[in-house]
């Protein structure tokens, strides 16, 4: 009964899927590790998206731990090019981008 009840899900997403749908391709990527653990990372897909990374091995209090900055942009349904900055480390999580709501 499981059985069927997994293939009915899988054939119904198929199903709803676009069958015109066109699938991005990668216009460029980078990748670079170096021995000090930092790295650098990033593409481009015909569809406007860009992914930028890099990130580094910091002593964090009594511990190693892996920071990280980038950005990635991306084109809205409205046709708007969206960018998001962030930074990941000791602080946590941080965000920014015209879009993004500010906090005060």
């Amino acid at each position: 009964m499981k059985f069927v009840l997994l293939a009915a899900v899988l054939l119904a997403s198929a199903a709803a899927r676009p069958q015109d749908a066109i699938l991005p391709e990668v216009i460029s990527s980078r990748h670079m590790q170096n021995e000090d653990g930092s790295f650098a990372y990033g593409y481009e897909q015909t569809d406007g998206q860009v992914v930028d990374v890099q990130g580094e091995q910091r002593q964090i209090g009594d511990e190693v731990g892996t920071v990280m900055s980038g950005s990635y942009s991306f084109v809205g349904l409205d046709g708007v090019v969206y960018t998001v900055t962030w930074t990941a480390d000791e602080n946590g999580f941080r965000a920014t981008g015209d879009h993004l709501p500010r906090s005060v």
